[in-house]
């Protein structure tokens, strides 16, 4: 399914319903919205996964602008606050009030620039495995405790985002970002658009730091962060949780996992995700 957003064609699909039957009446469950990563990934990395969360909750997936199934767009959209703006477009197309944003690596940072843009649209926000800066040497030391190779290897592709870095990047450091293996044909389901994701890392990803609007967040938020994860390291996860008003803030750290604590502790991020939504 399509929806028209500030100019472009969005595409986006959804898991449960909305309304359920409970006796005499129909009752509400909030609609969880999954912001994928990458940049130039699309949604498909969240099914089936997160299929056993309609029990509680109406899951909608979409494709950033430039990813995926949606519009390719120009390379002038591909910035964060106008795909903060597409959610929040998005959501008012939909007719979704409060939405809970779940944001993951790249979704992450979308969905702290929507909250800094716009905080009094979300009803509870999920920042997972995501970074509000980058912090580049801790990274480079994390893929090298891994494999000295590594270190280099990121080093390369993020000092210089291309297609000749980009491929040994992604065919020996990405295995390292979390500790279960990734399903292969989960992989060849994505949509790639690395275009996308040399723009934003070469260029906006260097400089950005969303810590200073995370202080305008209104509502709950839970942060999730891998100990073991390389590319957002949990130090900037740390860095997050002190950026958000105390009183609405949770940080949960996983030990053992790395990146998308939900792969590698499903049974632990499932069951804070279901609390959280429910609180």
């Amino acid at each position: 399914m399509y929806a028209h957003v500030n100019g472009a064609r969005l595409y986006f699909d959804v898991d449960g319903a909305g309304l359920v039957p409970d006796g005499p009446t129909m009752r509400a469950r909030p609609t969880v919205i999954l912001l994928h990563g990458g940049p130039g990934f699309d949604h498909s990395g969240y099914k089936p996964i997160f299929t056993p969360l309609t029990d509680v909750a109406q899951l909608l997936y979409y494709d950033h602008r430039g990813q995926g199934r949606s519009d390719r767009s120009s390379p002038a959209s591909w910035n964060l606050a106008q795909w903060a703006d597409d959610l929040r477009g998005l959501c008012d197309a939909l007719g979704i009030e409060r939405p809970i944003i779940f944001g993951q690596s790249f979704g992450g940072m979308v969905a702290m620039a929507y909250a800094a843009r716009h905080p009094e649209h979300p009803g509870k926000l999920v920042f997972s495995s995501t970074s509000a800066r980058m912090d580049y040497p801790r990274m480079f030391a994390k893929f090298g405790s891994h494999d000295g190779e590594l270190g280099a290897i990121a080093r390369a592709f993020w000092t210089d985002p291309s297609a000749a870095t980009w491929a040994p990047y992604a065919d020996r450091a990405m295995p390292a970002y979390q500790r279960t293996p990734r399903d292969p044909e989960a992989a060849a389901r994505t949509i790639h658009t690395p275009d996308v994701l040399f723009h934003f890392a070469g260029g906006e990803q260097k400089t950005m730091d969303l810590r200073a609007g995370l202080a305008r967040v209104q509502v709950p938020t839970l942060v999730l962060g891998g100990e073991d994860d390389p590319v957002c390291p949990i130090e900037t996860q740390a860095e997050i949780a002190a950026a958000l008003p105390p009183g609405l803030m949770r940080f949960e750290r996983f030990a053992g996992c790395g990146h998308g604590v939900y792969r590698d502790d499903p049974a632990r991020a499932f069951a804070l995700l279901r609390e959280f939504i429910a609180t």
